[in-house]
């Protein structure tokens, strides 16, 4: 019994040497500002543009032509290929993320994707699943893997099996990455005056800033949050949203993306403020909307077909059925196109592989962040103040 107790504190300061060692190891970096900050995990948050198969597991499952491009069948997402959130894996030398709500082979040994397809920040939405119910299901998650890991640990008679779940010490050094406030902007516009939808953004941004909140408390101190698109861009909200003098030069509706603006000015100005009540935090807001807005501009130059012809897809509501036919106006939607890689639009409300490509080369440099770091760099900026 005493060799026991004496193994069981032995192990407790190894803990401590490591996670010592992992402080030193970012702050070494830090000071020299040369070293990648090698985040040992991801933490996703959002909605089906960074959805790797929760809704597809849970409620509306994604069927071929989906993922035709790069898995070769359906992977939970709602594109023929890969996603932003992927390229972003890729680029920390990351595996992809496994979804929270897949019990099918899943890992969660470097970070989990809570994520479901149309989701928002607040109900009601196009899912059950909104931001709190995602901050709650990570809440549970860090517990229960911090109890598995320190009983597996801790008691040698039960076999050390713990390959796919992360260790306790490794949540603080894990990246937190946000992609949230579309479906808000898109339920309301269904249901609520454009006043309505205004008047909703704050209410919004603080329900956002408080599941950041949540997350610091947690230990959480890297964070990379995405603006939301130009949403009057999609061409699903072209189709049902055009009205005489309400495009702008680009072909996009105007009132939806003054709303996604107005939206993305109150996020951005609300990090600000995040900066100075979470001292130790790191916060990255990424500009996603002038990315995308500036690909949809220069569509035909940049080798893709008109942005407002999407790939695959017919709508019944806010729902897309890809691969099957349906007429809009007297126009035929449906069958997958002969080649995604020119299409800006998978279906009508997602991208494209080739599209979220585009979008990721340009913001995972720094170049559309605020501060501009790269995602490899996001834990070296300073704090504002």
């Amino acid at each position: 019994m005493i060799m026991e107790e004496q193994w069981k504190v032995v192990h407790l300061l190894g803990m401590l040497v490591l996670v010592f060692a992992q402080q030193w190891k970012l702050v070494e970096s830090n000071a020299q500002g040369s070293v990648s900050c090698g985040f040992l995990a991801m933490y996703n948050f959002g909605d089906s543009n960074s959805d790797t198969g929760g809704i597809s597991a849970t409620l509306n499952e994604i069927l071929p032509p989906n993922g035709e491009t790069f898995f070769g069948h359906p992977a939970g997402r709602a594109s023929d290929g890969r996603l932003i959130v992927d390229f972003i894996a890729e680029s920390l030398k990351l595996p992809y993320l496994s979804a929270y709500l897949d019990s099918i082979g899943t890992n969660f040994r470097h970070g989990a994707n809570f994520t479901t397809g149309g989701s928002s920040v607040r109900p009601p939405g196009f899912s059950p699943f909104n931001l709190g119910i995602q901050i709650s299901q990570f809440i549970q998650f860090k517990s229960r893997t911090t109890g598995l890991y320190n009983q597996l640990s801790l008691n040698r008679r039960i076999p050390l099996s713990i390959s796919n779940i992360p260790r306790p010490a490794e949540f603080s050094q894990a990246l937190y990455t946000f992609d949230i406030g579309q479906n808000d902007l898109g339920h309301g516009f269904e249901t609520m005056s454009e006043k309505q939808v205004l008047d909703s953004i704050p209410h919004i941004i603080s329900e956002l800033a408080k599941a950041i909140h949540q997350l610091y408390k947690e230990g959480a101190r890297f964070f990379w949050i995405h603006n939301t698109g130009p949403l009057g861009c999609l061409p699903y909200n072209v189709i049902y949203g055009k009205k005489a003098g309400n495009l702008d030069n680009n072909g996009c509706v105007k009132s939806q993306n003054e709303a996604a603006m107005e939206f993305n000015r109150q996020l951005k100005d609300k990090i600000s403020w995040l900066r100075t009540q979470l001292p130790f935090a790191k916060l990255t807001y990424v500009d996603v909307y002038s990315a995308k807005y500036a690909l949809i501009s220069n569509a035909k130059n940049l080798g893709f077909v008109d942005p407002f012809i999407f790939c695959c897809g017919s709508f019944y509501g806010y729902h897309i059925n890809c691969g099957k036919k349906a007429i809009v106006n007297g126009t035929v939607y449906g069958n997958p196109c002969e080649n995604p890689s020119k299409h800006v639009s998978w279906d009508g409300i997602h991208y494209s592989q080739a599209a979220n490509m585009w979008v990721s080369d340009r913001i995972l440099n720094g170049s559309f962040s605020d501060p501009p770091v790269s995602i490899q760099d996001a834990c070296h900026h300073q704090i504002s103040t």
